[in-house]
């Protein structure tokens, strides 16, 4: 699995600390990540057939209908969404049961705006961390997955009650793309669940906030990629640590790969993602 391959045995560290968004979003640094994650994948066009976007749009329909879900289906190509609401969406004073709507943005602002401000911080940056941990599940393998959390949403009483989210990635293209995200939205009867993935296959549950990727990196891997996220060049950390560049470049490739990102920049975003650097 994903945490045994990256932590070569050791639990993997996904805590979900971070600045907090308010409803108005005037932080936008998690969300220009995962915008940038998203939206710019090499996206196969042939891949992206009418039909199939018609068939997860009714799946999205009737989990709505059948389970009262708040269903947005997300089309990370196109940057759109289509929301279908159901009884859930009549209770927070969201929407009328039945109604839907589409968007022209992967977000669900409309929904977003009833999600309690420390929670909304929490589902963005438990969402990078998924679309990663995925990016490591062979691509047909990855609908199996769904990420399973606890938000609290204000009801129009002003008061804010607990309600199930859970995320899968339905729709992968063969490049490895992920194209189709859908979200449910529902009553919770469990208001203390923690964040887990869950492989729908077997049932195994994966604890997000309780993994630990401190050994992802070498001692020697981090030192380097401190000094990488300080602007220093290769030869300048050469210099410093008394060795070599070609040294230097060989441990620059290795957290690339170790950290499936394709440069320096992205390591250190992720990296510090993952509180492997401060």
């Amino acid at each position: 699995m994903f945490y045994d391959y990256l932590c070569k045995g050791k639990s993997l560290y996904l805590s979900t600390q971070c600045l907090l968004i308010t409803i108005s979003f005037p932080d936008m640094d998690i969300v220009d990540k995962l915008n940038k994650e998203f939206l710019t994948q090499p996206f196969c066009k042939n891949e992206q057939l009418p039909e199939e976007l018609n068939e997860y749009k009714r799946i999205a329909y009737n989990y709505a209908r059948i389970e009262n879900s708040i269903a947005v289906l997300s089309d990370m190509h196109t940057n759109i969404s289509y929301i279908y609401y159901g009884g859930t969406a009549e209770t927070l004073g969201i929407a009328r049961k039945g109604d839907n709507q589409n968007l022209e943005s992967i977000w669900e602002k409309e929904v977003f705006k009833y999600i309690h401000p420390d929670d909304l911080a929490e589902k963005y940056v438990q969402e990078l961390r998924f679309y990663h941990f995925l990016k490591q599940i062979p691509h047909k393998k990855r609908a199996d997955y769904f990420l399973m959390s606890k938000l609290r949403m204000r009801d129009p009483s002003g008061k804010y009650i607990p309600i199930l989210h859970r995320m899968f990635y339905v729709a992968t293209h063969s490049n490895d793309s992920m194209w189709l995200a859908l979200c449910l939205y529902n009553l919770s009867v469990d208001p203390t669940m923690s964040c887990r993935v869950i492989n729908s296959t077997n049932g195994q549950v994966i604890e997000l906030e309780k993994q630990d990727c401190s050994k992802l990196l070498s001692d020697r891997e981090k030192t380097i990629l401190q000094l990488i996220d300080m602007g220093k060049t290769s030869h300048e950390i050469a210099r410093e640590l008394f060795i070599s560049k070609n040294t230097v470049s060989r441990h620059r490739q290795n957290i690339l790969e170790k950290l499936q990102v394709k440069n320096s920049i992205e390591a250190c975003r992720i990296a510090k993602e993952l509180k492997l650097l401060f």
